[in-house]
């Protein structure tokens, strides 16, 4: 089987994108999925991409993790299959398309996608971390020297832990910068490691920031060991609303490569 890709990345967040449109992938196929996204055998990505069609949209998100399982939303993910979809012409500045957690608003402009992300009705906050659901869920955690944590062990302990178990969670570790800006750490369920970005998760952070009264802001920065993201949103009394995801989305190459079972 030949497969044309292309690949894209937003801030160090690297995906594997195809044309779905005819809808000749094999998707229920995950050991595909997951040689595809090897870094070593594959092409190498943290989750690969579908774009499918849609009656109701522009098109549709169909997103995989690294391991081949079919996953809930994706914040960058999402942000650089925008760019592909402008790369082949489907809209021009503004676009709908439908993904796993409901319809998405998006605008491209000069390299740089703006995502609406879902509203967030709950934020759970407890001692020491936060809990809410973005798309994706999040567990949030604010720690103290960010550099040297050790995020892959102590982020698969929690991953797995009470209360998450089998289903489990994204871990965000956090800490506070100048001028209510914050630096971001993330290890991701089906990578099973750090990620350069995590765009689900940075939305989560800047929610949980200003739930705690971490910041007035309702526009913030947050640092990423791939760039810089920022998040904005409007607290209700119901929650969160209008909540966006916004940075780069950058096309790296196309290609093909041949799968053999």
């Amino acid at each position: 089987m030949e497969i044309t890709f292309y690949k894209y990345q937003g801030t160090g967040n690297d995906f594997v994108v195809i044309d779905n449109r005819d809808l000749s992938f094999p998707r229920e196929n995950k050991n595909l999925v997951s040689f595809l996204c090897n870094r070593r055998f594959g092409i190498g990505a943290d989750g690969l991409m579908l774009l499918n069609p849609s009656n109701s949209s522009d098109f549709t998100m169909v997103y995989y993790n690294a391991d081949g399982s079919e996953s809930t939303m994706c914040g960058n993910g999402g942000r650089c299959l925008v760019a592909f979809a402008h790369l082949l012409g489907l809209f021009e500045e503004e676009t709908t398309f439908d993904a796993i957690d409901g319809l998405h608003y998006a605008s491209y402009k000069n390299g740089i996608t703006n995502l609406q992300m879902i509203d967030v009705d709950d934020v759970d906050v407890y001692k020491d971390h936060c809990f809410l659901n973005t798309g994706s869920p999040h567990h949030v955690q604010l720690i103290e020297n960010i550099e040297a944590y050790d995020v892959k062990s102590n982020g698969s302990k929690i991953r797995y832990g009470a209360p998450y178990f089998k289903v489990g969670t994204n871990v965000n570790f956090v800490e506070p910068l100048d001028n209510n800006k914050f630096r971001v750490r993330t290890y991701e369920r089906g990578v099973e490691a750090e990620t350069l970005a995590c765009g689900t998760g940075v939305t989560a952070v800047a929610i949980a920031m200003y739930e705690q009264k971490k910041t007035t802001q309702t526009t913030i920065p947050l640092q990423v060991e791939g760039g810089e993201l920022e998040v904005s949103f409007e607290p209700t009394e119901n929650g969160y609303q209008n909540i966006f995801l916004k940075g780069p989305a950058t096309f790296v190459f196309k290609g093909n490569i041949i799968y053999n079972e």
